[in-house]
């Protein structure tokens, strides 16, 4: 475990500007260790990707690709995306002890997956208007955002649209994944949080996130576990800079940073795993889907190129892990 001054260590090594060579070099190192790294070697690692997601959101990809090649020996086999040249941001007031709460009560186990979700969004939430003005640069340097940045927002789905497509259909398989898992069709309330004030393309694709988040579960080939929720947050952020995504990892990372090292190949495998499959998936926010309802899962994904994730785990692991320990 780190050292009863963890958070000053944090503190300190999230002000370094990563460099893309360090953060490789940290990674090849890290897995070198074969689940002995030392805390204060993941707590770095944690620390560069926390600084990219709060600090400079447009250095997330260079970031993850160089994590991606020092972890599994090899670089990335997709274009790279560019980075916008700016100076880190300045963290906002208190930004810095509502993440480490957050990861606190991530560690404690206070935190269920809504809680989570929530508390990760209250950290977006504290971030200026400077910060989202790069955020917005940022997603343009992904492809497929500018196709979807003059389109109105996207209607809510129903159930009833949803249960009435034919048997083994794109529509019919996301109906059963909502209600056999007693889930919500959007996963916050949109206008509850706002979305609709955000800027353009934000606004877009937040809420088409906010409604697909478990339609690209079932298109991507993740399941609704508690590991393939971290990997399609890593997905995610690969195919148009997620910022949400990108911040939830970031606390998850300082998370894992304080758990036993034996874990931590698990961890990264996941990370690298599903940034590489987004990054080499065709962009999925530009896909229609209320057109591809009727459509088998087979057929959507030869249609727009997606391949189902290749899972490195057993996509139950944790809660295996958990069950066994209890």
């Amino acid at each position: 475990m780190i050292a009863s001054n963890n958070r000053e260590f944090f503190d300190r090594e999230v002000m370094v500007v990563p460099d893309v060579a360090d953060v490789r070099r940290l990674a090849t190192e890290a897995k070198a260790s074969n689940g002995t790294a030392s805390a204060a070697l993941r707590m770095k690692l944690a620390a560069r990707l926390a600084h990219a997601a709060f600090l400079a959101p447009d250095r997330v990809a260079e970031i993850y690709d160089a994590l991606a090649e020092g972890w599994r020996g090899e670089p990335v086999m997709a274009a790279p995306i560019a980075t916008l040249g700016l100076p880190p941001s300045l963290a906002p007031d208190g930004l810095w002890d509502t993440f480490w709460s957050v990861v606190e009560d991530g560690r404690a186990g206070k935190l269920d997956a809504l809680g989570v979700t929530s508390r990760t969004a209250g950290l977006g939430a504290l971030q200026d208007a400077e910060f989202q003005d790069r955020v917005v640069q940022t997603s343009f340097t992904y492809e497929g955002v500018e196709a979807i940045a003059a389109l109105p927002l996207p209607r809510r789905h129903t159930l009833e649209e949803l249960g009435a497509c034919p048997e083994n259909s794109l529509g019919r398989l996301f109906y059963h994944v909502i209600v056999d898992n007693s889930f919500d069709l959007e996963v916050l309330d949109r206008d509850a949080i706002g979305l609709s004030k955000l800027p353009s393309p934000l606004n877009y694709l937040n809420t088409r996130m906010l409604q697909a988040h478990d339609l690209w579960h079932l298109v991507g080939g993740y399941e609704t576990t508690s590991l393939h929720e971290i990997a399609i947050s890593a997905f995610q952020m690969s195919q148009f800079g997620h910022s949400y995504s990108a911040q939830f990892l970031a606390v998850t990372a300082s998370i894992g940073a304080h758990m036993p090292a034996e874990g931590y190949p698990v961890l990264m495998d996941t990370f690298t795993s599903a940034w590489v499959h987004g990054r080499q998936t065709p962009p999925m926010i530009t896909i229609d889907w209320e057109n591809v309802w009727t459509n088998t899962l087979e057929e959507v994904r030869e249609q727009f190129g997606i391949k189902a994730y290749e899972r490195p785990y057993l996509a139950n692991l944790i809660e295996m892990a958990m069950a066994a320990a209890a």
